[in-house]
């Protein structure tokens, strides 16, 4: 009883100390999940369009920033309609929002660059 009473004493001050040092670095452990990596990733590449994506997103009336900003950063990627492990460009597919998902983006994610492939309006 006298160990765990020491023990506690030692963790109960640690945690609120590293929870306070690591809360002031904004640390989170949400950039680990496999969304937020590929999110990540393709936001790191420079985006190119194709011609059939581009005709889409005038017929829609959406632009590149609306894509980038708010599709690609807050959509969720779609893993089971995706081929993550394609050679050499894994294609993947984010729905946007994430809850009653109004569009679709297919894109392939390369090694220098991301190629914007589709969009679709679901409702």
């Amino acid at each position: 009883m006298k160990k765990i009473k020491f023990f506690l004493i030692g963790l109960v001050p640690g945690l609120v100390i590293v929870f306070f040092v690591l809360n002031k670095k904004g640390v989170s452990c949400s950039g680990y999940l496999p969304n937020s990596r590929v999110i990540a990733e393709t936001l790191s590449k420079n985006f190119k369009y194709s011609e059939n994506f581009k005709t889409e997103m005038a017929a829609l009336q959406i632009n590149e920033k609306f894509v980038k900003d708010s599709i690609i950063t807050a959509g969720k990627v779609d893993f089971d309609r995706s081929h993550a492990q394609k050679k050499p460009c894994p294609d993947y597919l984010i729905s946007y929002p994430e809850n009653n998902p109004r569009y679709e983006v297919t894109f392939e994610k390369c090694a220098e660059e991301t190629q914007l492939l589709s969009i679709k309006k679901i409702k």
